[in-house]
């Protein structure tokens, strides 16, 4: 199967968002949802088929443009499926764009990797001197009781012209060592949560197996992994939370605070000379 859709969100000369072009093929079909919050604009993906399977070639394009707020999600997860045996791989590949003034949310939920899958990802956002990234992916292998199928990630971030980010990984039988202690640990599950703007907010080390890193730019990045994917979610909802308030909700801070710098607010303090 084939299919390509596209999301471009434009300013609508009222202070908010409208979207200018909402376009889908099964099983990448799009909706407008959520309430009507000013200045933004919410779009959830919609499974319009099984999948993706071996030899299915998906493609998703976005274009936020200036000034423009758009938060992407999807109602449920995707589960990379077998397929045809001797079918090429299965792959979606995203490409967005951010501009200057303009923020994205990209919020799905969780890719699984079910047994006998044979999958590529590869995501490629380019955000402009000024725009706001907010970008979460999640990774199950396999589904409960069941070893986990083949799943390559490709992931790059652009801020003003230079890559902030470039992150890959494999997991599944043809991925060595996927699972042992320099990849997964023995984990089930991967998370990570990378936020790239200017003005960036303090933000709170998650907890559990779990990282918080500031980027070589206008950046930070938070990862995950857990025996499952509760483990995860426990780790990066809360930060999630935290760095989109407006769509997520508000929790109680956990863990250890640590500002733009990547230093914890003790490190901080130090540093300043104060007790």
């Amino acid at each position: 199967m084939r299919a390509e859709a596209r999301i471009v969100a434009e300013v609508d000369g009222r202070g908010g968002t409208r979207l200018a072009v909402l376009r889908g093929e099964s099983p990448l079909l799009l909706r407008r949802t959520g309430p009507r919050v000013a200045g933004d604009v919410t779009v959830h993906l919609v499974g319009g088929a099984a999948g993706p399977l071996r030899g299915d070639d998906l493609r998703l394009d976005i274009e936020v443009g200036p000034g423009a707020r758009l938060a992407v999600r999807s109602v449920a997860a995707q589960l990379a499926l077998p397929g045809r045996p001797g079918a090429p791989a299965s792959r979606l590949e995203i490409r967005a764009s951010v501009a200057a003034g303009a923020a994205l949310r990209w919020l799905p939920e969780p890719l699984i990797a079910a047994a006998g899958c044979d999958h590529l990802a590869v995501t490629h956002v380019e955000v402009a001197a000024g725009g706001t990234l907010l970008w979460r992916d999640d990774l199950v292998c396999g589904r409960h009781d069941e070893p986990s199928g083949d799943v390559h990630t490709d992931l790059t971030i652009r801020y003003a012209g230079s890559t902030l980010y470039r992150h890959q990984l494999t997991v599944g039988p043809r991925g060595p060592g996927w699972s042992g202690a320099a990849v997964l640990g023995g984990g089930r599950a991967v998370g990570s949560l990378v936020l790239a703007g200017p003005d960036l907010p303090d933000a709170m080390l998650p907890g559990g197996d779990s990282a918080l890193m500031p980027l070589a730019g206008p950046g930070m990045l938070a990862s995950a992994v857990g025996l499952d994917i509760r483990q995860v979610r426990a780790a990066l909802d809360p930060l999630c939370a935290e760095l989109a308030p407006r769509d997520l909700g508000t929790h109680e801070p956990l863990g250890t605070k640590i500002d733009r710098r990547g230093k914890t607010a003790g490190q901080a303090a130090t540093a300043m000379g104060t007790p």
